[in-house]
């Protein structure tokens, strides 16, 4: 392939033939590892240490938030991470109670935010409600949602 053939193909989103295959590696999880717990695992992008890789040494030290839906992010993160967990090591009973704990305590979050704040999306509207689940202000509008 000559020089503007492979200019063109690069800027199509095209690979030259002899470009080099990825080699991906993740590394096995044993039964029952550790675990971060669930606000520091949103941050760090995995529940379990083992698997928190920091690309080039960069780690993520930000702090969630201490409000209400952080809370229910990070309980919604950790669910999603051991059922993940869950589907590669079924008989680890440790986690699987640990999964339906977070669970629970993501329902409970979930109807404590939706009673205070409204419906997190359409499907959450009781019969009650009207369609209202679209008004402002939407979560990620800080200041109109900061308290005075």
């Amino acid at each position: 392939m000559d020089k503007r053939n492979t200019e063109q193909a690069y800027r199509e989103g095209r690979l030259p033939a002899s470009a080099p295959l990825a080699n991906p590696y993740v590394p096995f999880q044993a039964e029952n590892p550790p675990k971060y717990e669930a606000r520091k695992g949103l941050v760090r992008g995995t529940l379990f240490p083992g698997l928190d890789l920091p690309f080039m040494g960069m780690v993520n030290k930000e702090e969630l938030p201490q409000d209400p839906l952080a809370e229910l992010q990070a309980l919604g993160f950790a669910v999603h991470e051991l059922a993940m967990y869950l589907d590669t090591h079924r008989d680890d009973r440790e986690a699987l109670e640990l999964y339906r704990g977070y669970q629970k305590m993501y329902q409970h979050c979930r109807e404590e935010y939706q009673r205070s704040q409204g419906p997190l999306n359409h499907v959450h509207i009781s019969e009650s409600e009207r369609y209202n689940w679209l008004d402002d202000p939407w979560p990620w509008e800080y200041c109109q949602n900061k308290e005075a």
